[in-house]
């Protein structure tokens, strides 16, 4: 890396951004008969919608499928309860799968509408979303965050025909495959059990059947499970630095050497709460904070190993990245940072497209 801002020319092409993690479908499905319009117009909610995107140069991402937690109810409304470190919000009690099924369906059955305007592709392989963008649509992975939908072994093999290329086994709760980590700052990510049994089963499944498995949520013992058993690289979604954040979410430096060592990936997480050191989720004005944390990412998961995860539509954002529309601004603040044009291209969408590739065989 440079110390230098980029002398790249004015006249480059606008850096495109493949993003790890939003949580649209919430809101789509939340729209209900209103969702097409909701996606081709906006309705100046949330932080992204189609023009928002283009305006932004999001060419794609991971759209996740998550279910609410039906005893607690809206998570926002508990950690707004704790907006003062510290805290330690208890884990909510597992969902069965067949609450959590009606819901996923809806939640995918929503993506689909979203491709049937011609606008976005449900992509199952790297090629598929070179295609996109090639053809100008948004390039979108099927993601499951959360594997309460899957009530056994047959199901995944159902949910990757119908286009899954992304799962992480939990949420911020248990699973009948693992357990996340709470909602806590400062905390470590060391909380409860490793992966279960069937856990240990649905790493083999994804790896036969290439899904990507992604650790962010996932508490140490269950990601360290992964990693011994997993063949695919290891990614974190949307994960943030542990050692520059304390909360139980971030990854600490020997998850990040472990991830390194698979040739894995994380994708920056844009969550304030994730990022600022004092663990307060309340939006901050400038990049300099996300900007130590990728320094601190490229530090030890090198230049091939760090991506975005941005979170959109599922955290508090900083002031200046509020949606979708102001990715050019944090681009720009990475060279103005020193990191030269192909880095900025790597961490935006290269990266991402280079553990697809390899996770999932081209």
């Amino acid at each position: 890396m440079s110390s230098e801002p980029s002398s790249a020319p004015s006249s480059a092409p606008p850096i495109p951004v493949f993003d790890g993690h939003n949580d649209y479908l919430q809101r789509a499905m939340a729209a209900g008969d209103g969702a097409a319009r909701l996606w081709t117009e906006g309705d100046g909610t949330g932080h992204m919608d189609l023009p928002r995107l283009k305006a932004g140069g999001m060419v794609g991402g991971f759209f996740a499928m998550w279910i609410p937690d039906p005893e607690t109810g809206d998570i926002e409304a508990l950690l707004k309860q704790k907006e003062n470190p510290p805290f330690d919000l208890p884990l909510p009690q597992q969902v069965p799968a067949a609450q959590a099924l009606p819901q996923a369906f809806a939640q995918a059955a929503a993506l689909y509408a979203m491709e049937r305007t011609g606008t976005l592709s449900v992509c199952r392989s790297a090629a598929d979303i070179r295609a996109a963008m090639a053809a100008g649509r948004i390039a979108a992975i099927l993601h499951m965050e959360g594997a309460e939908p899957l009530a056994n072994p047959d199901a995944l093999h159902l949910w990757h025909a119908a286009g899954l290329r992304s799962l992480g086994f939990v949420w911020s709760r248990p699973t009948a495959y693992g357990n996340g980590v709470p909602f806590a700052f400062p905390s470590p990510p060391d909380r409860g059990d490793g992966l279960t049994p069937a856990g240990k089963a649905l790493v083999r499944d994804c790896n036969a059947l290439k899904v990507l498995i992604d650790l962010s949520h996932l508490n140490e013992k269950g990601c360290d499970d992964v990693a011994r058993l997993s063949d695919a690289p290891l990614v974190a979604t949307h994960s943030g630095v542990h050692a520059l954040c304390a909360s139980s979410r971030n990854l600490t430096d020997r998850q990040l050497r472990q991830i390194a060592d698979s040739g894995g990936v994380v994708g920056l997480n844009y969550n304030t709460g994730f990022l600022r050191p004092d663990g307060r989720r309340e939006p901050f004005r400038g990049h300099d904070i996300m900007l130590r944390h990728l320094d601190h990412l490229i530090g030890i998961l090198g230049e091939t190993g760090v991506a975005l995860g941005s979170d959109f539509d599922g955290a508090v954002m900083p002031a200046d990245l509020a949606d979708t529309a102001a990715l050019p601004g944090f681009l720009q603040a990475m060279q103005d940072h020193g990191y030269d044009r192909a880095l900025v291209e790597r961490i935006a969408w290269k990266n991402w497209m280079d553990v697809l590739e390899r996770t999932w065989g081209g």
